[in-house]
This record gives C-alpha cells, structure tokens and sequence, in this order.
C-alpha cells in the first residue's frame, strides 16, 4: 500500500488567529483586517475575474496586493480535494495474488502435474473449473489427494497452455496471442473453463486471416466454437476468389472446398469457368504440396501437370482415376451449365479432361432444352422469387473495380438472348437489356418483355480481408423491356472504399418442373 499522508482540515467559516508580516516575503505577507460589515457581502470586481460573492469581508481573491481570506479559500480547496478521487497506482489485489499465489505458490494445498511439470495451486481456486470442481466434489479419488497427475490426451495442449489456463484462475484478464489461442482453447476446453473459452473465440474472430482461417476452421469444429467456425467460413466465401493465395490453397481441405464451390454466396470474380480455373490450380497444390512458386506461376504449372498425367490416362478424366476421386464431392458443386455457354470455356473443360464426359453431356442436354424453351415456348424468365432455385442453381459472376470512374461490362456467356449490359456511374449501378442500341456477339430476344431473377452484392475489404463494408439488394425480379435500363442500386459514399468488389446472381429463364424422372443426375451427393 502506499504511504498516507495527513492534513490538518479546518472549517471554512473559523478564523485563524491573524499572523503578522514577515519582512522581505512577497505575496505572503497580510494586512490587519480593516473595515466592513463581517455581515456583509462584497464582490470582487478585478480584470480577468469573474463576480465573486463572499460571505464576509471585503477582500479581493485576485490581486497579490488585496487583502485575502486565506481560511475560506484553504477551507474550499480541502473540501475539494476531499470529494475529487484521487488516481494512484498500487499493486492490485489481482495482481497480488497472481503473483503471490500462483507465480509463488505460496500456501499451496495441491500439486498438478502434467507433461513433466508441476504447479503448485490452490484447490479453492481450481474449483472455478469444471473440471476440478467436480473431481473435488464428487465421490472421486482424487477429491483427497494432495498431488494430481493430469492426463493430457489432447495434442494440442502443452506446457505453455496449461500455465495460461492455470494462471487464469488467478486473475482478472489474460493477454492471449493469435500464435496461441489454439493451444490456450484445447486448454480451457479441457479445463472447462467458459471464461477463456469464451475470450479465446474473441481473440479468433478478431484475428481471421489468411494464415489464420484454416486453422480457426478447423478448431472451432473440434471445440464446439460454432460462431468462429461461422466467420472463418465467411471470410472464405468472401476472400477464395477475390483475393487467391497459394499457401490458402495448400490449406483448404477438401471438406472446406466442398462447402464454398456449392454456396451462393461465394463472391465470385468474373464467371463460373474462373471458379473452375481455382478448383483445378487447388486441386494440383493438394496433389503436390511441395510445389512453392508464385501465383502467376501456378496456373501454368497446373497445365503442365495435368496434361503429363493425360498421357498416363488416355481416355479417362481425371476425377475418375485414383488420384482424382477424392476430389469428385467438390467438383460436383461447379455450376457447369454456366461454363458450357461460352465457346472458349466449353472448349478448355473439354481438353482438360478433367471432369466426365458423362457430368457434360448431361449439362448440354440440359440447356440445349433450355434455349428450346427460351426461343419457342414464348418463355419471359422467371416471374417469382424461388430462393431455392437461385441459391442452388443461379449464375455466379462478378467484377473488381479498382478505384472509382465510369464502367460498362457484360459477362460472356449465352444468357437466352437476354444481354445484360451493366454500368457503374455516378455512385448508381444500372442493368439494361441490350437488344438494338449496342452490338452483340450473340442472338437476342426481341420479345416485348424479359425478367430476370437477380441478386447484386458489393463489398469492400481490408488488407486482412476482413469485411469493411457491404450491402445487397437481396433477390428480386426485374422485368424489362427492349432497350430498358433500370437502376439497381445506389451507393452512398460511405460504400465508396476502392477497391469495390460487385457479385451477382442471376436466373435468366424460370426453372423447369422437374419430375423424378427428367431431374438431372449431375449432383448425386452434395
């Protein structure tokens, strides 16, 4: 504790006896008292002061020449001082204790021992675990026991962890790093304590990134953390392809992938075929981990590799071989009906032989009878929202813009004579059915009206690539006519951090109604 000091407190209104003046001292010299009414009330009236009213005497508070009441104002400063708290740092309890009792072990009553260390606690403090709180409770052996051996069957634990989870029983908070809070949580979960367990998730969801994900990932799963599990796999669904990371690669587990390739809400840079490109540069980093180049590098060298091992497999796909089957649950997830639309992309699945002729010829029997209905059955596009249907089978596509200006795109790809010219201008995203003002590589509709099903979303990202804002118009229809353009969406500037990164779900033609017998065979397993 620290020293006290003392003071002699006097009432405000007492009068000390009158002291007189010390020849050669300044201000402190007094003058007798002169003169007034002790009843009365005066003001002081000097530059720079405000009106003051005194219970007594004519003196004047602001000038070093003016008589002053001294006992008043040593009165009113000793009242303050005595209702201002006053701020000094001592030694907490908290800290006290932690150092005394746990640091030193001092009075200690019980000794832990695990992985060839021994700590010398208390058993009142244990018993804020759950774990010790019923071993000391219950009918248990070790109830009476003044030295414990620990089995510790988790591999993740070790000795630095458990020094943490013993140490917080002793006090008030725990500084956990980013490089420990695994370790720290196969800890508290063993331990049962919900406090650090608790202060552990904090920690990973604040520290999510792309070294960090997989790992959280995967504890999260193992320690019942289902909120972390949560945000790492949003952060994934946002980050795989808009920000594409070799060693991210190298870390998605199969299991992982599954769950991201068939989400709609994957944020998709361009089309379906890029989705693609990334499934197949994952797959060979899974097949040769070894592999440390760079990110520019890795879809050639992904070419290379698969093509050699064409050679070894003629005419079989390679999802259909040994080293390929593990990796046919996430392949089935690709949206392959949005691949085979564009000439160019139909023509790389195809070389790359990859996935089954079989999955393909289903897909192009399937949208072939598609555009029959779009040209000839007087189809308009969907008229109500299905989120089934657009969750599982929409278009995925999107766009970086990297700072702010005027741009207009289209995504390539057969769309059943729909064009859908989009544009970002002046803060507002437009959709515009191209049919006759902007040339177009392919056929278009000249029906009056088309609708379309869509979803738009725009984010924004820091350098971890954690989201920093976001915003969705959620699925709606939009119908238009020859010509039309429509505004979808308007961003305020709070949106307006570049880079901006735009996805989009679209449904161009109302689903079919399927039976059990024309339902299509391409996802057996999801």
């Amino acid at each position: 504790m620290g020293s006290l000091s003392s003071r002699v407190l006097r009432h405000p209104g007492r009068a000390r006896a009158p002291q007189e003046p010390v020849p050669g001292v300044g201000g402190s010299a007094r003058r007798p008292e002169t003169g007034g009414n002790a009843a009365g009330h005066s003001f002081c009236y000097c530059p720079g002061s405000r009106k003051r009213k005194r219970s007594s005497g004519a003196f004047c508070y602001c000038h070093p020449d003016s008589e002053t009441d001294e006992d008043e104002d040593e009165g009113d400063e000793q009242q303050r001082l005595l209702n201002t708290p006053r701020r000094k740092k001592l030694k907490s309890t908290s800290k006290y204790i932690y150092q005394t009792l746990f640091l030193n072990g001092e009075n200690s009553d019980i000794k832990i021992c695990a992985l060839g260390e021994e700590w010398s606690l208390h058993k009142i403090y244990l018993c804020q675990s759950g774990y010790f709180s019923s071993m000391f409770s219950g009918s248990w052996k070790e109830s009476s026991m003044n030295i414990i051996e620990l089995e510790i069957p988790d591999q993740n634990i070790d000795i630095e962890a458990l020094q943490v989870a013993f140490g917080s029983l002793y006090r008030d908070d725990v500084l956990i790093k980013p490089s420990r809070v695994i370790a720290i949580l196969a800890a508290a979960c063993m331990l049962q304590l919900d406090g650090l367990i608790q202060q552990c998730g904090e920690t990973m969801k604040e520290t999510i990134n792309v070294k960090t994900v997989c790992g959280y990932y995967t504890s999260a799963g193992t320690y019942g953390l289902d909120s972390v599990k949560k945000k790492c796999l949003e952060w994934l669904l946002n980050n795989l392809m808009t920000h594409q990371n070799v060693e991210l690669f190298k870390e998605l587990s199969i299991n992982i992938m599954k769950q991201l390739i068939g989400s709609s809400n994957l944020f998709v840079m361009q089309v379906e075929m890029d989705v693609y490109t990334a499934l197949k540069k994952w797959m060979f980093l899974q097949l040769v981990p070894s592999w440390n180049g760079s990110l520019k590098q890795l879809l050639t060298e992904t070419d290379v590799w698969f093509s050699k091992r064409r050679k070894d497999f003629e005419g079989t796909a390679f999802l259909e071989t040994e080293q390929g089957k593990p990796f046919v649950s996430v392949f089935r997830h690709l949206r392959l009906q949005y691949i085979i639309s564009d000439l160019a992309s139909a023509k790389i699945i195809e070389q790359d032989s990859l996935v089954p002729s079989e999955w393909l010829s289903s897909v192009y029997k399937q949208q072939w009878l598609a555009m029959l209905r779009a040209e000839q059955d007087s189809e308009v596009g969907p008229q109500e929202i299905n989120k089934e249907e657009l969750e599982g089978n929409s278009m995925r596509c999107g766009r970086k813009l990297a700072k702010d200006g005027e741009y207009c795109w289209r995504w390539t790809g057969f769309n059943f004579g729909f064009d859908l010219l989009v544009t970002y201008t002046n803060r507002y995203i437009i959709f515009k059915r191209n049919t006759l003002n902007q040339p177009c590589s392919g056929s278009v509709s000249l029906q009056p009206r088309r609708s379309i099903a869509f979803r738009l979303r725009l984010a924004s990202f820091d350098s971890s690539g954690k989201l920093i804002c976001s915003r969705t118009t959620g699925y709606q229809i939009l119908t238009l006519e020859k010509d039309q353009e429509q505004v979808v969406m308007n961003l305020d500037s709070r949106l307006l951090i570049f880079p901006l990164y735009i996805c989009c779900n679209f449904l161009y033609i109302s689903p079919e109604k399927r039976t059990e017998n024309n339902r299509h065979p391409e996802n057996p397993e999801n």
